[in-house]
């Protein structure tokens, strides 16, 4: 007898979204009426609110709301200026975004080993593949658990390259009690929905310790404009709506205990 699935037959679903939102689904219909409301579908408090609750959780003085997890990647090279003909080191197993980011900018992806025993990014690697062309270097947090970012840091700090952490599917995740997103210059989560803080669309968020590489990021967002119509930079519009805010933040509070 054949076990083959046909068209009949259900499938088990990889992640059952729906099974993780069930039990928040009052919690969520509130927030949500409050913002249709409001009329505030982008700006709006739960934005600025949910930035400010993710850099407490992480430990991070900023939190920068971006349009996607990808875009959180892409922003970040571009605040540090990464260019054509730079070279960026990045693991040789991981999803397309953390490579995608490096060649929108015409920059080179360079492609180090993992460490057989976790499938994260090997530090000893990195380190062999460090040039003059360098110009950051892109850990990826996998499967929620942190890669060595101490000695990635140590390494990177040796030779002055920035560091930009692929958190995508760790926050909540910690290296030695210190969390994912609060290593490097900067930290990239996702939101998107498969993950383990995940909305009801796209979304991402960037983390950053100094105040002035926050502001930059958050400039690059918004089309590189400020004041209105001026612009100061060729950025891109990539921002976080309301909606997906006022959901996560519902979520935020309970991801603690779903993990």
């Amino acid at each position: 007898m054949s076990l083959a699935m046909t068209d009949s037959t259900p499938g088990v679903p990889l992640l059952d979204v729906n099974r993780d939102n069930a039990p928040h689904r009052d919690e969520f219909l509130d927030a949500l009426t409050e913002v249709l409301d409001s009329g505030r579908f982008l700006f709006g408090p739960d934005v600025t609110e949910l930035e400010n609750e993710v850099a407490a959780y992480t430990q991070t003085p900023n939190a920068i709301g971006c349009a996607s997890g990808s875009d959180a990647l892409l922003l970040a090279l571009m605040a540090l200026d990464v260019k054509a003909g730079d070279e960026v080191i990045v693991p040789s197993f991981t999803f397309f975004a953390s490579v995608s980011c490096i060649t929108r900018l015409g920059a080179v992806p360079v492609f180090a080993d993992i460490c057989p025993d976790t499938y994260n990014i090997d530090p000893e690697s990195i380190a062999s593949l460090i040039t003059e062309k360098t110009a950051a270097i892109i850990p990826v947090h996998l499967f929620g658990q942190c890669a060595q970012i101490d000695r990635i840091c140590e390494i990177a700090s040796k030779h002055d390259i920035p560091v930009v952490e692929d958190a995508a599917q760790a926050i909540g995740a910690a290296y030695k009690d210190r969390p994912a997103g609060n290593w490097g210059t900067a930290g990239c989560f996702s939101f998107y929905p498969t993950k383990n803080l995940g909305g009801m669309g796209d979304g991402g968020i960037l983390t950053a310790t100094d105040a002035g590489f926050a502001d930059r990021l958050r400039l690059f967002a918004g089309h590189g404009m400020r004041p209105r119509y001026y612009h100061q930079v060729v950025g891109i519009n990539s921002r976080l709506d309301t909606f997906q805010a006022a959901v996560l933040r519902v979520k935020l509070r309970h991801l603690d205990a779903a993990v």
